[in-house]
């Protein structure tokens, strides 16, 4: 609740702005085509392997019609009959490994180019996502997002797939097939297989894209239904606190029976996709068959020229009875690469200015909110015309109720969030003039919410500064005091923490929090109700390591214990987002104000 209450965002930026109208497939596949192009040679090596392979592949029947005539009863010596066959055996063949043989080799060539394109836009997601405001990451739903990621690097491999080894090779022997007929045989061959092919690519691109609503709403359900399970499981411990295990089940159920409808739907419109291809197929191979047939019988045409006409109905209808599968697979694939450029496309709320400047500190800064106004909804502002500073390597204590806007003070000095009046200033450098990463890498934060990676202690120590040795890592840790804990786990420092830290307490998850900041060793500290999770004890002994590393530094510290900050060089109390009350602990004692009522109550109930 303590979010909430403290004015997190109703209506995100990001969110609330109208989804931008889909792009049509042209401009996706504009999108990725330079992800491809950066393999140029290989784009084009694969294109001459594939054309090598229709040719061969055309050439099959060709043979076949030649070695079907030359077993024909002809006039001619008994050694002909037995050599021309031989060589017209083996060299159908060899057109037949030569077929497999530049397809594996078109494969092979091209397997980079299609690794690497997933490979860069999966990196560059992720690279964007991380640069996205925190207002996005604070409501966006995880499990229908990473489905969203999944599916579109899926995408690329699909989209290449399907149009660099189905489609374009199709298409290339079509047009090898048609004019073959056309030329060997009178145009009436053509004709039929063109009306065949144009029937056939109507039925199946009108009845995809009727059934496209379907497999779309069927993507939706899913990841609908993905993104309860992932929510339930992240909250395994709320579910269990308050027995709704059979309350999660079924809401997961619901879910998966809407999303068990869309796929019967998907089903029985596929089924007719099918049965409409096949007889589409079987009407135009018995038309070309009954016009070889009479040809055969008339006397124009061969034996060998009726298996031809077969042969080569026989390879045109293998691909394109996946037609159907090969269509909707690359429409949802674009549709799915579109969802994943449009998330690389969304515009960060906080951006650096185009000449944003790095901050450069030899000591501690001095850090200023001047006549800072704050609102994460316009309806609802936070902070009102705040005005403080931190002089240099001094430390300053907020302390209020909650929803007063103390927390919001760390989000706006990391810059999660621009402030709508007034503005921050770091050695006198507005933040907004200053790039964001060199203005984080000058503050460490221990947040009030410990999350922890899945991963080791050590791991999520080091995190504070990823080069440090393991020696840097146990002295943080003993300067945290959790040192003693962590040896005396089986595995020591590799001890797994589990997903966000469940394994540990809340009093461990903080003091490992405490030693990954103690580690980063910034000039700029801020401290977020740092030692709530700690007893009495703990929180003493913690207390004395802050207050040594604290000195020197520029210290911000967002209390409600206020027996943890009475050394403050001064202490800032707040009520809905304005300071009410400032000084050092006697003089706000001596105030008798809100301060002194504060502390009054937290003596008495032993705070």
């Amino acid at each position: 609740m303590r979010r909430f209450a403290q004015g997190a965002p109703h209506a995100p930026a990001e969110n609330t702005a109208a989804a931008p109208p889909r792009r049509n497939d042209r401009d996706t596949l504009a999108r990725l085509w330079p992800y491809l192009w950066a393999y140029k040679w290989r784009v084009m090596a694969a294109l001459g392997f594939m054309i090598g392979a229709k040719l061969a592949n055309v050439g099959v029947p060709l043979l076949l019609k030649d070695l079907v005539d030359t077993l024909a009863p002809q006039p001619g010596s008994a050694a002909a009959l037995l050599v021309v066959p031989v060589g017209l055996l083996v060299a159908y063949g060899l057109l037949r490994l030569s077929t497999s043989l530049f397809t594996e080799l078109r494969e092979l060539v091209f397997a980079k180019a299609t690794e690497g394109a997933a490979r860069s836009i999966s990196l560059q997601v992720f690279s964007h996502l991380h640069a996205l405001s925190l207002r996005f990451h604070l409501e966006r739903q995880t499990g229908g997002m990473t489905r969203d990621i999944e599916r579109g690097t899926r995408a690329v491999h699909s989209l290449i797939s399907y149009s660099l080894y189905s489609i374009i090779p199709t298409l290339i022997e079509v047009t090898l097939v048609l004019s073959l007929l056309a030329v060997k045989f009178d145009v009436v061959f053509a004709w039929i297989t063109l009306a065949a092919l144009v029937v056939y690519i109507a039925f199946t691109v009108t009845v995809t894209h009727w059934r496209t609503r379907f497999r779309r709403e069927m993507n939706e359900l899913d990841s609908k239904a993905h993104s309860r399970a992932i929510d339930s499981l992240l909250n395994y411990e709320t579910v269990k606190y308050f027995n709704n295990e059979a309350f999660e089940t079924r809401r997961y159920d619901e879910a998966l029976e809407r999303l068990r409808r869309a796929g019967l739907k998907t089903q029985r419109s596929l089924s007719l996709l099918n049965a409409g291809q096949q007889a589409i197929i079987a009407i135009g191979l018995i038309a070309m068959l009954w016009r070889a047939t009479q040809g055969v019988v008339e006397g124009r045409m061969t034996v060998g020229d009726l298996v031809m006409v077969n042969a080569f109905m026989i390879q045109l209808y293998i691909p394109l009875n996946f037609l159907g599968v090969i269509y909707r697979e690359i429409k949802q694939s674009l549709t799915d690469l579109d969802k994943m450029f449009t998330l690389m496309e969304r515009e960060r709320e906080v951006a650096d200015a185009p000449d944003a400047r790095p901050l450069l500190v030899k000591g501690p800064p001095s850090v200023r909110f001047d006549h800072v106004d704050f609102a994460y909804d316009p309806a609802r502002p936070i902070l009102h015309d705040l005005c403080f500073e931190i002089p240099a390597g001094q430390t300053v204590a907020v302390v209020g109720p909650s929803g007063s806007g103390k927390s919001t003070l760390a989000r706006l000095l990391y810059r999660f969030y621009d402030v709508q009046g007034g503005r921050i200033t770091v050695n006198g450098h507005d933040v907004t003039s200053l790039t964001q990463d060199s203005l984080r890498r000058s503050i460490g934060i221990v947040p009030q919410d410990t999350v922890l990676f899945n991963d080791t202690v050590a791991y999520n120590i080091a995190y504070g500064r990823p080069e440090a040795t393991h020696d840097e890592v146990v002295q943080a840790a003993q300067a945290a005091r959790i040192h003693d804990f962590i040896s005396a786990t089986p595995k020591g420092y590799e001890t797994m923490v589990g997903e966000r830290g469940l394994k540990l307490s809340g009093g461990e998850k903080q003091r490992v929090a405490i030693a990954r900041t103690l580690l980063k060793d910034p000039p700029i500290l801020v401290f977020d109700e740092a030692t709530s999770a700690l007893d009495s004890a703990n929180e003493r002994a913690i207390q004395a390591e802050l207050a040594a590393v604290a000195q020197g530094k520029t210290v911000l510290v967002i209390a409600h214990r206020l027996s943890t900050i009475v050394h403050a060089h001064e202490i800032l109390v707040m009520e809905a987002g304005r300071i009410v009350e400032r000084g050092t602990h006697p003089v706000l004692l001596a105030a008798d104000g809100r301060y002194a009522q504060m502390w009054r109550l937290q003596q008495a109930a032993g705070a």
